[in-house]
């Protein structure tokens, strides 16, 4: 487990050539290392510990019923979550009703591990996306202008070089920002699509879950009921059926104790707060992406905020004659190339566009 974890320490490296955003990286560092911590921390639970305990008075082995309730599920009763406990019931969601249409049946907690590694696996495709498409051109491009000390004869040459690429492949980068556009609604369309396959996961519970939790924090002592324990029982009852000594089916009743739940508790809070962050934050980046496709003065603001050593009149004239796809390929380039060479690139660039023109007429 310990190399699984510090292979995941990779995910949180800075890497030396910056091919997306902040927002676009929570996705695939942060909360793919997030899932598989948990996915590790539940699998061990489940599968070197007791994930499940059950108690009964029957002659029936205590390895049998406990195998038997984990993999045959187990249930509580919504009705009696309202009932005192202590008097009226035993435990929260627990009373002596056989009726079988007021179960509430408990199927997940055998597939909790492998939901989480298979949502990880959700987050990270967007980025292996990317990275397939992009194919290394921002690294190829920036030829270790990121690093300033160089000889200058060094420098000058491969500054010609990379303006003659941006001016000969001018209005030809459309479609490298689309496809990088395309990722981050993938992004926001997969953290949007797993709140809504969490809430199928647990019986449509997850998707109120955190504004449940907050409104029972508020809420009398007395008359609240713990949404968490509803929603991931700590005590349930299972039934075991069996021939008896006469031939005739015998039902035997245990009540199970499910440690595990205590930890899927935590853990899917967590989750149902940090996914509406960054569905929000996501959200927020694809409006901002829609602005500067339509309106070109915020491109030039942002490039002035983000470089601001750089001449604003350059800016304009880059912006200006360039399309989103150059804007969005020259805005990369000066994530990665040293600041003072970034913007002897533009101002070459920003003299060739008003010159050229001139000379070719």
């Amino acid at each position: 487990m310990l190399d699984v974890l510090r292979s995941l320490k990779s995910l949180l490296k800075i890497s030396r050539v910056h091919i997306d955003n902040n927002v676009f990286r929570l996705h695939y560092t942060v909360t793919v290392i997030l899932l598989i911590a948990f996915c590790i921390i539940v699998t061990t639970k489940q599968f070197v510990g007791e994930p499940i305990e059950c108690l009964h008075s029957s002659e029936v082995p205590e390895s049998v019923i406990n195998t038997f309730c984990w993999i045959h599920t187990t249930y509580t009763v919504p009705s009696a979550y309202g009932k005192e406990v202590g008097k009226d019931v035993p435990h929260p969601g627990i009373d002596s009703t056989q009726d079988a249409s007021q179960f509430r049946y408990h199927r997940y907690y055998q597939w909790v591990c492998f939901t989480l590694f298979f949502q990880a696996a959700l987050f990270y495709t967007p980025r292996w996306l990317w990275r397939m498409w992009e194919g290394g051109k921002i690294k190829a491009l920036m030829m270790d202008l990121d690093i300033a000390l160089c000889a200058e004869a060094e420098k000058k040459a491969k500054k010609k070089m990379l303006v003659d690429y941006l001016m000969s492949s001018l209005r030809q980068h459309d479609w490298y920002a689309a496809r990088y556009f395309l990722c981050e609604a993938m992004a926001f369309a997969n953290v949007v699509g797993q709140m809504f396959l969490m809430n199928r996961f647990f019986d449509g519970e997850f998707l109120s879950y955190g504004i449940e939790v907050i409104r029972y924090s508020e809420k009398d002592q007395e008359t609240r009921t713990d949404p968490m324990i509803r929603i991931f029982p700590r005590v349930t009852k299972c039934r075991f059926y069996k021939y008896g000594s006469s031939g005739n089916v015998e039902m035997h009743d245990a009540l199970c104790v499910l440690p595990l739940n205590v930890i899927n508790e935590k853990i899917f809070i967590f989750l149902w707060f940090w996914f509406i962050i960054l569905s929000v934050l996501t959200g927020l980046v694809l409006v901002f992406r829609v602005v500067i496709t339509a309106c070109p003065l915020v491109r030039v603001y942002l490039l002035n905020m983000r470089f601001r050593i750089v001449h604003l009149d350059n800016l304009h004239t880059v912006v200006r004659r360039g399309s989103i796809g150059d804007w969005f390929l020259v805005y990369m380039l000066g994530q990665n190339i040293d600041t003072m060479i970034f913007k002897e690139v533009l101002a070459e660039m920003a003299k060739r566009m008003t010159t050229e023109p001139k000379e070719a007429a």
